[in-house]
């Protein structure tokens, strides 16, 4: 396949996302009004270039293994053509390590820039698969990637997701920590199987979930109930699961937002509630339509 890559640059609008949810382990997501934004283009020197803005600067790397560039990599290679070198922009808002999606914001915005700069040549359900497979499972890049409330699965073929309109009464607020985590990390503390009790449990709150905040919000504290994760993420992240257990004990449908150690509440706060330590609150609207793609203007 011949590619001639532009002279100019795209542009891409990557949200936050918020996995799991409570119950929907490793398939419910919903994308954020909180956006990393990163502008690519194939320079005339064919040297690879990363220039980071805001969260990350001076901490992720600057040349080939950066994330972003992995990920351009691996989709111009699905397309059958690499460019010499590439450059990028990189304006990150999402925190890093706190669970809301920073690396699968790098992974969709990778994989968007290169379809971008390769004149289209995938569909979004072919950019749905590619990012699934660099992220491991889809939960983070479903709503990245679409936008809204997602449902993402993945069978022989790779991943697939759908996406659902979010009540447009519910406002999401997250509650974001100083420390950082590890998904790796939140990961082992899971075990290799658990009771049928529980599976059965979750199977029936992750459907009422999906309902709750379809349509009935007043649902959405019994929806978010888990005997699936948050239990046994409890003892490597204590200060979250001490907020999370505050939160719902004073009526909130607060949950562990992904692998943590950020905190979702999707109903509002009581008055006067004093959420203690070192939290910041974002109330953040639910973002639409996904990650957006634009032609951009070459920085400098």
């Amino acid at each position: 396949m011949t590619i001639s890559f532009p002279a100019g640059a795209y542009t891409v609008l990557a949200p936050a996302t918020s996995a799991n949810l409570g119950p929907g382990f490793d398939a419910l997501g919903l994308a954020l009004d909180l956006c990393d934004e990163v502008t690519a283009w194939v320079p005339e020197d064919g040297k690879t270039t990363v220039e980071v803005t805001g969260e990350g600067a001076g901490e992720l790397p600057q040349d080939e293994t950066h994330l972003i560039v992995h990920a351009m990599r691996e989709t111009f290679a699905e397309l059958g053509a690499q460019p010499a070198g590439l450059a990028l922009h990189c304006r990150n808002r999402i925190p890093q390590a706190r669970g809301l999606g920073s690396s699968s914001a790098a992974i969709v915005a990778g994989v968007t820039l290169a379809n971008a700069l390769a004149g289209g040549r995938l569909s979004r359900a072919d950019e749905v698969r590619i990012a699934g497979r660099l992220e491991g499972h889809p939960d983070n890049i479903a709503p990245c990637l679409l936008g809204g409330f997602t449902i993402a699965w993945t069978e022989a073929g790779g991943a697939r997701a759908v996406s659902l309109p979010v009540a447009p009464e519910i406002r999401p607020t997250v509650f974001v920590p100083a420390v950082r985590g590890l998904t790796a990390h939140a990961r082992a503390a899971l075990p290799g199987a658990v009771p049928h009790a529980d599976a059965s449990f979750n199977a029936g709150r992750s459907a009422l979930l999906v309902h709750a905040l379809t349509g009935a919000p007043d649902l959405l504290f019994e929806a978010t109930e888990d005997r699936l994760h948050q239990g046994y993420r409890a003892a490597g992240m204590p200060e979250t699961a001490a907020l999370v257990a505050r939160l719902r004990e004073a009526g909130v449908a607060a949950v562990v937002s992904g692998a943590g150690p950020s905190v979702l509440a999707l109903t509002p706060l009581p008055s006067g509630f004093d959420l203690g330590g070192s939290w910041l609150a974002h109330t953040l609207p639910v973002f639409s339509g996904g990650a957006r793609v634009s032609a951009g203007r070459i920085p400098g």
